[in-house]
């Protein structure tokens, strides 16, 4: 019995299959019906479909001319297969990728830390899904998280960025198929990046906090920390790793001042951020020492 499903891919397929279809080598849809293997038509309902006039075109532009796959399926596959990654190599797959994708984001995927690591493009992507996994917040989550376990972990920590929640994203900050940047931002320095949602914390100051203009980096953790506002460590064993100087009140301050070895007051319960709340900068006429 034709169900409603394979009746409506087989008017698609109807729509988009030109005359001229039949003529242009491999028949992919006179084995590959509708009812057959409904997966493989779904890529006519995106951009994918619509390639060198569509229909049969549309495959052989990605899986090459498959010639040999056409005459004996059952012996050959195609040109450019996207299964099991034995069965055609990461540089063809990415091949028929690239062919097309040359620009705007995926420029820099040549020598990008994917590329070398031997990813394929279908790897993370599927063109035949109507809607790509990869192109979706929760998708393309779970594929970066998948791989980058270590990211995981830190996404669990007290004090994280709300990626979990969706609120923001990997692709926010990382450009997953490169860039000229380390880590594969965005932006070209790791302030530009996160000054993309902080802007309040941008100068120029009257009085800057150089650590704070040179990269975020050497005081917060981007993926997750154990202590709030994602720091590396609190305050003041954060701020002492920088003011060691004589001046009010550098002392070094260690485990040694805990309970039961003098309570030192500073350990306890003071913080330099009490005082200098404007570490990133300043722009009030008294706030050399960044105070105000």
């Amino acid at each position: 019995m034709v169900t409603l499903r394979a009746l409506a891919f087989a008017l698609l397929a109807a729509l988009v299959i030109p005359a001229s279809a039949a003529d242009d080598g491999a028949d992919c849809l006179g084995c590959h019906t509708a009812s057959a293997d409904a997966p493989v038509h779904a890529v006519f309902q995106t951009v994918h479909g619509g390639l060198n006039g569509g229909g049969n075109g549309s495959c052989l532009s990605c899986h090459g001319d498959s010639a040999e796959h056409a005459a004996d399926p059952t012996t050959h596959m195609p040109g450019v297969s996207f299964g099991p990654l034995w069965l055609s190599p990461t540089g063809e797959r990415n091949g028929a990728c690239t062919a097309c994708h040359t620009g705007g984001t995926t420029m820099h995927w040549s020598n990008s830390d994917h590329q070398q690591e031997g990813l394929a493009c279908d790897s993370c992507h599927n063109s035949h899904q109507h809607q790509d996994p990869a192109l979706t917040p929760a998708g393309s989550q779970r594929m970066c998280l998948d791989c980058h376990s270590r990211v995981q972990a830190e996404m669990l920590l007290p004090s994280r960025h709300p990626i979990a929640e969706g609120k923001t994203s990997c692709g926010d900050c990382h450009n997953p198929h490169g860039s000229l940047a380390e880590a594969n931002l965005r932006q070209p320095t790791v302030t530009d990046n996160c000054l993309q949602c902080h802007q309040e914390k941008r100068g120029p100051f009257l009085w800057e906090h150089p650590p704070a203009a040179e990269d975020c980096s050497l005081c917060h953790r981007p993926h997750g920390a154990v202590h709030e506002r994602l720091l590396i460590t609190r305050a003041p064993a954060l701020c002492q790793q920088c003011h060691v100087a004589a001046f009010h009140p550098s002392v070094p301050y260690g485990s040694e001042g805990l309970a039961g070895a003098g309570r030192n007051q500073n350990i306890l319960g003071k913080n330099c951020l009490n005082c200098h709340s404007q570490v990133h900068g300043s722009n009030h006429p008294s706030g050399a020492r960044l105070t105000r």
